[in-house]
């Protein structure tokens, strides 16, 4: 079963990409690490119910998820279905009452093996569960042929624009969501690819900045 971990700051304030940003300035922001991760869970056809494992640091700030079956693929010889599927991570999260955050960055890391004619795209929504209404999806595609042809590790980071973070709720908890979905299509009917989360010698991992705000 292959790892891969959802980091939150407290753990990525450790890399140099890592930044925490208060609208009072640096000096007013709360600390990262009073973001605890509650608990955590998944659901989607990408991992399903006894093909996953979950751990949760002993100091709440980083939950591990090892997946044994968020592949998908496409061309002849493959079911039509296994050319889609998504993982939606539910974190219940503590955090400091009086101010809201938002993720600002992640990165992932991944396997894509695609002929020619093949595409494939990675979606990754965000949303709180007390506004559900309020989203905001980034996307990442790879077009197949050329080094994809034999198989290459590829990293998918996202940058959210300012226009579009989504806020957790004011208090002093909230559930964070992030779907993330992986579709292939192609034009070419004999073209084969797959991309996949199951190589033991790939990390895929997520690292997430935030950025703050008092609650108004």
């Amino acid at each position: 079963m292959k790892a891969v971990a959802f980091l939150l700051p407290a753990l990525a304030a450790a890399s140099p990409v890592a930044q925490v940003v208060g609208n009072d300035g640096w000096a007013n922001a709360p600390d990262p690490k009073q973001i605890q991760i509650d608990k955590a869970s998944f659901s989607g056809n990408g991992c399903p119910q006894g093909s996953v494992s979950t751990s949760i640091s002993p100091d709440k700030t980083v939950v591990t998820f090892g997946f044994d079956r968020f592949q998908t693929y496409i061309g002849p010889g493959y079911d039509p279905t296994a050319k889609t599927k998504n993982c939606q991570l539910h974190l219940s999260l503590k955090y400091p009452s009086g101010f809201q955050f938002a993720v600002v960055e992640s990165t992932y890391h991944g396997y894509a093996q695609l002929e020619k004619g093949v595409t494939g795209t990675f979606y990754s929504t965000y949303y709180f569960s007390q506004d559900a209404s309020a989203t905001t999806t980034t996307q990442t595609s790879i077009t197949g042929g050329g080094i994809w042809e034999s198989g290459q590790v590829y990293t998918k980071a996202d940058r959210i624009p300012t226009a579009s973070y989504i806020y957790s709720p004011c208090g002093a908890s909230g559930i964070l969501n992030v779907n993330n979905r992986i579709a292939l299509t192609s034009s070419n009917r004999t073209a084969i690819g797959e991309i996949t989360n199951d190589d033991a010698t790939v990390a895929f991992t997520q690292q997430l900045n935030i950025a703050w705000r008092t609650c108004k």
